[in-house]
């Protein structure tokens, strides 16, 4: 049981960290670069972005972290280890947490900026981009302090 509770652990750090660096880099990289951009640049490139995301390498991660932090936490519940719990149960809200904004509020504006299709960049950008970005910046947030806690968790086991 130990070697499966490490191993959940392990793979919800890992999924974890790593939505928690694709997030990231749209926050330092993506974004920054395309603030400068034309708005139907802005446009065509956010739409093609949130298209091709849309993968399995990606579902891996992103559905991955929840479900190997839901078992890492079952199984460290079912061991009755307080010391690891409390780090585990903290990285698994953190992240659902993440999944929330993701659901509620990025994917929102993902399908409104692809609805707005080419007709108007200029109001589809100024619907988009400071909301996606603030929210992306929260979920971010949220990621890094969730892999934290997975780190946490892992020390103390």
């Amino acid at each position: 049981m130990d070697a499966l509770r490490t191993g959940a652990l392990i793979a919800a750090t890992l999924t974890t960290a790593m939505m928690a660096g694709l997030f990231h880099a749209y926050s330092c990289s993506v974004m920054p670069g395309l603030r400068g951009a034309d708005a139907a640049v802005l446009v065509e490139v956010m739409q093609r972005i949130n298209r091709a995301i849309l993968n399995g390498w990606f579902f891996l991660c992103f559905a991955g972290a929840a479900l190997f932090g839901a078992v890492a936490v079952v199984l460290v519940a079912i061991d009755g280890d307080g010391a690891v719990l409390v780090p585990a149960s903290a990285g698994l809200v953190l992240y659902l947490a993440q999944l929330v904004v993701t659901g509620r509020l990025n994917i929102p504006l993902n399908n409104a900026l692809d609805a707005a299709g080419t007709a108007d960049p200029a109001a589809a950008r100024e619907a988009f981009e400071l909301p996606w970005v603030r929210w992306n910046n929260a979920r971010t947030v949220l990621c890094v302090l969730a892999a934290a806690a997975w780190c946490w968790a892992l020390l103390q086991s």
